[in-house]
Parts: C-alpha cells; sequence; structure tokens
C-alpha cells in the first residue's frame, strides 16, 4: 500500500529575509513574481511565501516530508528509519518483529491527514541539502506530536533538549515506540554504517 500523499494545502514557508525587486505590491507587502508565476512577500510584517496552487505532498519517513520535490527534515527530532542503505529499521513488541520505520511514517500520515502543513524553514539545511525545519498542522508543531505519541525521539544532539517533556510523557505512559524494543535511530545507523 503506498502511503504517499497528494492533497491540496497551503504551506507558509517562513523566511528570515527577503531579496527586494521592484514590482507592485499589496498592503502586506506581497505580490505575483511574474517569471515563475509565484506569490511572495517583501515585508517584514508578512514575511512568507505562499504558493496556494495545488502541492505534491509526500511523507518520506516520521521526520521528513516533500513539498513540490523539496525535502523538509524536522529538526530537533529523529524517527525510526523506514530505509537506510538498504536496511528497514525493525523494533521488537511481544516477541514480534515490527518495521518500526513504517510505524512512525504512517503515525505521521495520520496525524496530517486532509490538514493544511505550515513550515518555518531554517537558513542552513542538513549534510543532505535537505531543507531543516518545523511544520504545523492547527498550529500544532509535527515534531511535539510525534515525540509525545512515541513515534519519534528528541533528538538531543540538535534540539538543545527541545521536546524532551514531550519524551518523557512518551517513555512514561509507554505511547508507541516506549511500547517495544527499539535502538533510537542514530545508533541504529551508526551500526549500519559500520
Amino acid at each position: 500500500m503506498n502511503f504517499s500523499l497528494f492533497f491540496l494545502i497551503s504551506i507558509f514557508i517562513f523566511l528570515s529575509s527577503a531579496n527586494s525587486h521592484s514590482g507592485r505590491t499589496n498592503s502586506e507587502g506581497c505580490h505575483k513574481k511574474t517569471s515563475n508565476n509565484t506569490y511572495h512577500c517583501h515585508n517584514r510584517k508578512s514575511n512568507y511565501e505562499n504558493n496556494s496552487s495545488i502541492q505534491k505532498f509526500k511523507v518520506i519517513d516520521g521526520d521528513t516530508v516533500s513539498i513540490n520535490n523539496i525535502s523538509i527534515r524536522f529538526s530537533g527530532i529523529d524517527a525510526p528509519e523506514s530505509y537506510y542503505r538498504g536496511k528497514t529499521q525493525k523494533c521488537v513488541k511481544e516477541n514480534t518483529i515490527v518495521e518500526c520505520g513504517r510505524l512512525s511514517k504512517e503515525y505521521l500520515i495520520k496525524i496530517i491527514g486532509n490538514k493544511k502543513v505550515k513550515c518555518k524553514i531554517e537558513k542552513k539545511p542538513d549534510q543532505y541539502n535537505r531543507k531543516l525545519g518545523e511544520c504545523f498542522v492547527n498550529n500544532k508543531s509535527l515534531s511535539s506530536l510525534m515525540v509525545r505519541g512515541g513515534y519519534a525521539f528528541d533528538y538531543p544532539k540538535y534540539s538543545k533538549k527541545k521536546y524532551s517533556k514531550d519524551q518523557e510523557f512518551a517513555k512514561s505512559n509507554k505511547l508507541g515506540l516506549w511500547s517495544m524494543e527499539f535502538e533510537f535511530p542514530w545508533v541504529f545507523r551508526k551500526n549500519s554504517r559500520n
């Protein structure tokens, strides 16, 4: 079963700065750029880019989505791998091996459903040239929801423990992967490389 989703979404990519050029703008400093037929904004009051046309959306993993073929990796969290160097990450629940990468991906798909997604994008991409950011549905952080549900982990190397309370909640309530035997994703990747 293909868990990729294609639906109408409005994505707001928050930018820290905007490039200036001539052209008429509305009261919020926004206008249509004729060269590539996009709608964007320039002033600090409306510092987002909005393209409300049909978007191609896909959940890649429990911590990565693709919007119009642009990968956005959720910064500060780490989810089990559904595919890494030819391997899928496995967990054990009641003596049964389960693909925890797939479970994590399915949980993210369920959270998003048909809701609109907004993402705040960081300036620098990750080492794989994916955009890093935090995405939201109904003003709720997908990263926080994934960690709190037990299907992703606070990634202390990058998060500064931003999601540690969500993780403690999931752990103490044995939610998601906390009800199984698992390796943290960063340990799984390290072991897969060795």
